[in-house]
């Protein structure tokens, strides 16, 4: 079956945190038969910080961000058995999503892909004359990179038909244990651009607990910062490439996760960077969000902080062999149960279950 999936960006991770997201799980779906074509615009100088070529399991269709550009690809959605419209592509986004499901063929199954779904829900409860009011009528199914029951229970209550939560994973064929770096050689390390609803966060679970820790070394990766107040112990990077992701999880002692205002207060909603520094190997400290147990097992494959206090104390207390053994746990439980493939068996049934259930009706 062909995929038309319009979205952020597939060739680049610059401003765009769901690049792992896509690759995993479009090149696992593509080994299970599917031909895809990924359309991104060429927004937020993206494509002057691509950090992977087209690969051949995905088609890219590279387009200029303007309302021309943006009706062309839209009128391709017609060429596909499963059109997908993501949030966040950043570019028109209630446009584009009107224009595809204008030009989707009235046998396709047509899909909005939710990666950031505790803010869009916000966004709808706050807003009654949001356009996804309306177009949720014209969708078939809703799915997200996370939140579990309450996203679910969310959508059904705002009309959407289906929604299942389909969440990050590990790719093991990206994201792997290297040799340690020296560039990335520190006690504690984030990685996670500068965005309004984590910002606080941030200085509560990194920046804080660096200040008290004045004789461990932090290190701070990730874009928007050079104008944020740092202790002298905190060491910024800048944009770090995810060629570079595996070396800057598994280099320092521990690394952090700092989840968004809204996805920590929904729960349920691991980011991409746990998966990634779990198979790295890493010893991962999250902040603490309800579900995270789902996932992995704190204590034993992760270390989980209240707040900063927490993060100053499991800093005072780790020890590298203990960080060891908790990065070994962590690669081993997302080998088993949270790999791509794993989440592509699950997305590949959702979409059979439908034509067959569409197959089944047209026939009665």
């Amino acid at each position: 079956m062909k995929i038309a999936f319009y979205g952020s960006s597939l060739l680049s991770s610059y401003w765009n945190g769901a690049a792992t997201y896509y690759r995993g799980l479009l090149k696992a779906l593509s080994r299970r038969g599917y031909d895809i074509v990924f359309y991104e615009p060429d927004a937020f100088d993206r494509q002057r910080h691509r950090d992977i070529e087209v690969p051949d399991w995905c088609d890219v269709v590279v387009y200029e961000a303007t309302p021309d550009a943006l009706m062309q690809v839209a009128c391709c959605a017609a060429q596909a058995d499963i059109v997908v419209k993501a949030s966040g592509v950043g570019f028109e986004d209630e446009a584009l999503l009107r224009a595809v499901l204008d030009h989707a063929r009235n046998d396709a199954l047509t899909v909005f892909w939710d990666v950031d779904a505790p803010a869009t829900l916000s966004e709808l409860r706050n807003d009654a004359a949001h356009p996804l009011h309306e177009e949720l009528k014209r969708i078939s199914l809703v799915l997200t990179y996370g939140g579990g029951d309450p996203v679910v229970w969310d959508y059904r209550a705002l009309g959407a038909a289906e929604c299942v939560p389909i969440y990050n994973a590990l790719d093991p064929e990206t994201h792997f244990p290297v040799a340690r770096d020296s560039r990335f050689a520190c006690d504690l390390a984030f990685l996670g651009n500068r965005l309004p609803d984590r910002e606080a966060r941030v200085e509560g679970f990194f920046l804080e607990p660096a200040g008290a820790l004045e004789d461990q070394k932090f290190l701070l990766g990730g874009s928007g910062w050079g104008d944020k107040p740092m202790p002298a112990n905190v060491s910024w990077l800048g944009h770090v490439g995810t060629r570079d992701h595996n070396a800057f999880n598994v280099t320092p002692k521990a690394v952090l996760n700092i989840s968004r205002d809204s996805m920590a207060s929904n729960g349920f909603s691991p980011a991409t960077r746990v998966f990634e520094a779990a198979g790295a190997g890493a010893c991962l400290i999250t902040d603490a969000w309800a579900g995270v147990e789902l996932f992995l097992t704190p204590g034993e494959e992760i270390l989980v902080a209240r707040d900063g206090a927490d993060v100053v104390e499991i800093m005072c207390t780790l020890t590298p062999g203990r960080a060891k053994a908790i990065g070994a746990a962590a690669l081993r439980r997302v080998l088993a149960e949270h790999t791509y493939t794993l989440r592509a068996e699950r997305v590949d049934a959702i979409l059979k279950a439908h034509f067959e259930r569409e197959t089944v009706e047209a026939a009665e």
